[in-house]
């Protein structure tokens, strides 16, 4: 063979060569991919499996569709440590039919509800499995978890209310049970926020942005709702890995300080029950609404540093006419999507809030002065545990 006819033959060699070692390289890479994306799975699987989620099992729930009788409302009270406006709520339950109510408390752990430290009606209503709660944490949707799973255990219970140790009633027993038993859907402060930083974009495309909502922790679930809740592994799974407030700044921690402040900032207790309505497609059987009112104050400083924060009500806030000024609120404007809710209940105009908070034990005793919750026996308060 003559150089000429060699010459000839290499380029063509060569090109296909150049494509085995392409179709090589394109087989490796769709490999890495698959592995990748495998293992990304798996990790999902693993924190869902690892995490110390101690929400009951599904089949351990008593089933509802045999139920008959009156409906229950389930108080489901997320404190601190003790109730102190206990003597407040038990004049809310007095005289009151107890197949119509549950009481369900979630409190520090090794803390006691007994005759030294709460009222009687109290008394055994707490959680046996409770945890540690921090504001802001993962913890604090842990333990609402908890709450509505044991809620869930009485099949009588039908509507779900989640409370604070500060939060109060603005009616009667009688109205609100009426005011939530006579609607069929869930009340739930939900929104969509075109300027919010806390989506994660880590949470794609398990979690699209799309099916991001904000709102107030403070909701009231009809059954079907507390069951999708206490039932999820998917969403919380994803808020437990890529949800999560940023340590508090504090420059005595160097340049350590300066690696967590870049940490990505999201508060899982605004965003969880609104984002798993939304990626369950439930927002059509929802009032976007809360019946719990708060009055927001924003603590002035610097621009990074300014941050809004409930404003606490004291015993010269809570005269009638304060008190009058949030029963007569029946629209809610949500100004992020433009949208003003109107209160209603089955196409009734109704007042938007029959709770509030946050109210301080001299507000609470003065709305008990003024009767709104009860008859009023100051006797019985001088007997404070």
């Amino acid at each position: 063979m003559t150089k000429k006819a060699y010459a000839s033959l290499k380029p063509g060699l060569s090109m296909r060569h150049v494509l085995c070692l392409g179709w090589k390289l394109l087989i490796l890479v769709s490999l890495i991919l698959c592995v990748w994306a495998f293992l990304r799975i798996q990790q999902y699987s693993q924190s869902m499996g690892s995490s110390a989620s101690v929400a009951l099992p599904r089949r351990t729930r008593v089933l509802d569709y045999q139920f008959r009788g009156d409906p229950k409302i389930a108080f489901l009270f997320l404190v601190r440590k003790n109730l102190p406006l206990d003597f407040l709520w038990e004049s809310f339950f007095e005289n009151v039919d107890k197949a119509k109510y549950s009481i369900y408390v979630h409190s520090e752990p090794g803390f006691l509800f007994d005759e030294s430290t709460t009222r009687s009606i109290f008394f055994n209503r707490q959680l046996k499995n409770s945890i540690k709660v921090a504001w802001g944490e993962e913890s604090m949707i842990e333990a609402e978890r908890l709450l509505f799973e044991e809620a869930l255990q009485d099949p009588a219970n039908q509507r779900f209310v989640l409370l604070s140790d500060s939060c109060v009633p603005l009616y009667n027993f009688s109205y609100i049970y009426n005011y939530l038993q006579n609607s069929p859907r869930s009340f739930v402060d939900s929104f969509f926020d075109k300027k919010d930083v806390r989506y994660n974009p880590k949470m794609s495309p398990f979690l699209p942005k799309n099916k991001w909502r904000k709102g107030s922790q403070w909701v009231t679930l009809i059954r079907r709702h507390a069951e999708v809740m206490v039932d999820d592994e998917i969403v919380i799974s994803i808020f437990r890995r890529f949800c999560k407030r940023r340590p508090p700044d504090d420059e005595s921690k160097g340049k350590k300080n300066l690696k967590l402040q870049k940490q990505h900032n999201c508060i899982p207790d605004e965003h969880y029950m609104q984002t798993l309505l939304a990626m369950n497609d439930l927002e059509a059987e929802l009032e976007r609404r809360t019946v719990t009112y708060t009055l927001w104050n924003q603590s002035m400083g610097n621009a990074e540093n300014e941050a809004w924060h409930p404003f606490t009500y004291s015993y010269t806030d809570a005269g009638p006419q304060q008190i009058k000024i949030i029963k007569d609120i029946n629209n809610v404007y949500y100004e992020t999507e433009s949208r003003r809710e109107w209160c209603s209940n089955n196409s009734t105009s109704v007042p938007c809030f029959v709770f509030a908070r946050k109210f301080s034990q001299g507000a609470a005793l003065r709305l008990l002065s003024q009767g709104i919750v009860g008859n009023f026996d100051i006797s019985a308060l001088m007997d404070t545990p």
